[in-house]
């Protein structure tokens, strides 16, 4: 029988490219979506053309009831849930002296306290050799004083990944990656995207598979647990 991958944020960017790799490697997918109405069905035939199943589940991850909606479906898939990658996100745009509330909450209630539900929920149906991974952002080490509630939800979801490693051993190990500059925010210019790339140690953004590899890896090595993987260029380095 094969194995169950759960990916919140599946339908397009990063989390697609998650939940298309985890379907190469054989797992049938259960793809969470929001916003992505049009890209989520795309998507779901896309992994459906890779030979294995998909199931496409729109829940408000934001809203604990709908987080229990989402493992209700799941639930319902015949294969047991061996990987969760927690990918949904969103990132405000604010200054730190006056950012509105309710984007304040909306960073830490997808990006956060999303990723723990996700998490508890999951660990209840995963058997011994399970897997969390936990998407950060090498902004959580920086102070990006135009996105403060983004940086400090994925700071908070790096402690998050620790205490949750800790507190699942040794049946579920818990992870997280930590992208550097992969693909640009829709509210990021094309010169802007050249600026950030240009101060890089490597001068280039990454590719798709740089950072999805590193999933494979975590994957492969069940010897790592609790750990953030920078996979960003040298952008931690200035």
């Amino acid at each position: 029988m094969k194995s169950l991958a759960l990916v919140t944020g599946a339908a397009h960017r990063l989390g697609k490219a998650f939940a298309l790799t985890l379907a190469r490697m054989g797992y049938s997918i259960a793809l969470h979506y929001r916003g992505s109405v049009t890209e989520a069905p795309k998507t779901a035939d896309e992994i459906r053309a890779l030979g294995v199943d998909c199931l496409p589940i729109r829940a408000d991850l934001t809203m604990p009831d709908k987080v229990d909606l989402l493992f209700s479906l799941v639930d319902q898939i015949d294969a047991p849930l061996k990987v969760v990658v927690n990918s949904a996100a969103v990132m405000p745009v604010g200054n730190s002296r006056d950012i509105d509330l309710r984007k304040w909450d909306a960073a830490i209630d997808l990006n956060l306290r999303a990723p723990f539900l996700v998490t508890q929920r999951a660990a209840q149906r995963m058997m011994a050799g399970g897997l969390i991974v936990n998407i950060s952002d090498i902004g959580a080490q920086k102070s990006w004083i135009r996105y403060p509630s983004y940086t400090v939800s994925k700071a908070g979801l790096e402690s998050l990944t620790k205490m949750l490693a800790r507190a699942l051993a040794p049946e579920i190990r818990v992870n997280a990656i930590a992208p550097g500059l992969v693909l640009p925010a829709d509210f990021v210019t094309p010169e802007q995207w050249d600026k950030l790339v240009e101060k890089l140690p490597l001068k280039r953004a990454a590719m798709l598979e740089e950072i999805t590899s590193t999933l494979e890896f975590l994957i492969k090595n069940e010897y790592i647990t609790g750990q953030t993987i920078a996979v960003d260029g040298g952008y931690s380095l200035i």
